[in-house]
């Protein structure tokens, strides 16, 4: 009973935080107005400074959250990503926040003018995943403030030493009313949901993404989802198998392969999947010889390591064939998974239903490309889709016929690396776009304004509608058939 209370008025405390910080941005937002681009830019700047000046001991924080995240996929994936995205930004701003003129039919509104106005929505809600917390945050960041909103930002409750690390080191750089952010302690996320934000931002599962837009739905709050899936690839028999294979296997090594678009399972042609097996193999013996080394990133949790043996050892009892590449056994204590291959996999096994997250492949045989097309257009729409082909026709066969959040064409996973492309899902792998300009106009009001000439047209078309109004609205009907 004692503990039932203390856990109430935690939770009370939370959500009085929580509504604390969102009234206090809320209310300074409508008081200083619209901000200049220059005070845009000087907060992107100080984004990027936050990463730059810290760039250490972010590190260190989420080698301690992984148990061991490599340094290297840290530094491309997170720090130089991130700030590439900010850059990107602060170059283009002036271009996105232009005011658009757009067309007025003058043969009814003559001397008019239309005009479209990018302006702030208000307080934007970021949900931050652990697998890239410090790309996404200050890549989804760098749009809202573009855009001239202010952010409250909750991190992972698997990200406890880097959450801990810049809610300290926020302050330094932004006053409460513009950023803050929240550690997940326990239900905050269910608290921070609920929020009347003006965009609300959510990157993770598709179970916990439903149940985050539900809670919006309560305010009628816009979403932009980022879902993940089981995202397949497909290697056309003529594409060197070699250069597939050591694109495929290196995205699909890193991060341990806790990368939502990430190669879920593969597609190779009946006639090349021994090729296929001794060349991966080959790879890893070149690349990845031992999963010890603090190169290879750890599984983030135990849950995760559990659930990642559990569907090995359910795909095998299930038929599945096992192709251990690394030819060591799993690591419970350092939470570390070998790369494997999983052959003849099929939807009564658990890998085949749900997203892997983790470094192992399922390898699927076909004899046709449109086998291929038929079994990924029965299940839900993919995050992103890879097809390996020289051939033009057969990949835009694939690209026509499959719909997915995104390609990449000949590699897999660098689509999301481009700035100047939108990202996003489609369907059940998410909803809404950011990166780029696409961002900006995510969290932002693309407000149409019509300007009215001094002298208006219509009013020759106010009652009593006599001969003469007959005539416009003929004549006009004329013009238009």
């Amino acid at each position: 009973m004692q503990l039932t209370v203390q856990s109430h008025i935690e939770q009370t405390m939370i959500e009085q935080t929580l509504q604390d910080c969102f009234q206090l941005q809320r209310t300074s937002f409508h008081q200083q107005g619209i901000e200049s681009n220059a005070q845009r830019k000087q907060h992107l700047l100080n984004l990027k400074a936050m990463i730059n000046n810290h760039r250490e001991a972010i590190v260190e924080a989420l080698n301690r959250d992984y148990g061991n995240r490599s340094r290297h996929e840290t530094l491309l994936a997170e720090i130089i990503t991130a700030t590439d995205d900010i850059n990107s930004s602060i170059k283009h701003l002036n271009q996105w926040t232009k005011v658009q003129k757009r067309k007025v039919d003058h043969s009814m509104y003559f001397g008019a003018k239309n005009r479209l106005i990018p302006q702030p929505l208000g307080v934007i809600g970021i949900i931050v995943p652990w697998n890239f917390p410090i790309n996404l945050m200050f890549s989804q960041l760098s749009a809202v403030f573009a855009a001239g909103n202010t952010a409250m930002v909750k991190m992972s409750e698997n990200s406890r030493h880097l959450a801990a690390l810049l809610i300290e080191i926020c302050p330094k750089y932004f006053a409460k009313e513009k950023l803050q952010i929240f550690d997940e302690t326990g239900d905050v996320g269910i608290a921070f949901s609920k929020l009347p934000f003006d965009h609300l931002m959510f990157t993770g599962s598709g179970a916990t993404g439903r149940k985050v837009m539900a809670a919006a739905a309560q305010n009628l709050t816009p979403v932009t989802l980022e879902l993940g899936g089981k995202s397949p690839a497909v290697i056309d028999p003529e594409y060197p198998m070699e250069k597939a294979v050591e694109r495929i296997m290196f995205v699909k090594q890193f991060n341990a392969g806790q990368i939502c678009t990430n190669v879920d399972y593969l597609f190779v042609h009946e006639s090349k999947l021994e090729e296929l097996i001794q060349t991966a193999t080959a790879w890893v013996k070149a690349h990845v010889p031992d999963i010890n080394s603090k190169d290879y990133t750890s599984v983030i949790d135990d849950r995760a390591y559990q659930r990642l043996i559990h569907s090995l050892a359910d795909a095998e009892a299930k038929g599945a064939t096992l192709v251990n590449l690394n030819q060591q056994e799993p690591d419970a204590a350092t939470r570390k998974i070998p790369l494997t291959l999983v052959l003849n996999s099929h939807d009564g096994m658990e890998i085949d239903t749900r997203e892997t997250f983790g470094p192992i492949l399922m390898v699927k045989t076909y004899q046709s490309p449109e086998q291929v097309v038929d079994y990924i257009v029965q299940r839900d729409r993919p995050l992103a889709f890879y097809p390996f082909s020289h051939n033009k026709k057969l990949v835009e066969f694939y690209i026509s016929r499959i719909m997915s959040g995104g390609v990449s064409v000949n590699d897999a996973l660098f689509h999301v690396g481009q700035h100047d492309l939108p990202f996003g899902g489609v369907g059940a792998s998410g909803m809404g776009h950011y990166h780029g300009y696409e961002g900006f106009l995510t969290f932002s009001k693309m407000r149409p304004v019509f300007y009215q000439a001094g002298f208006s047209s219509l009013k020759f078309l106010a009652p009593p509608y006599g001969k003469f109004a007959t005539w416009v609205l003929n004549f006009l009907l004329r013009m238009k058939s």
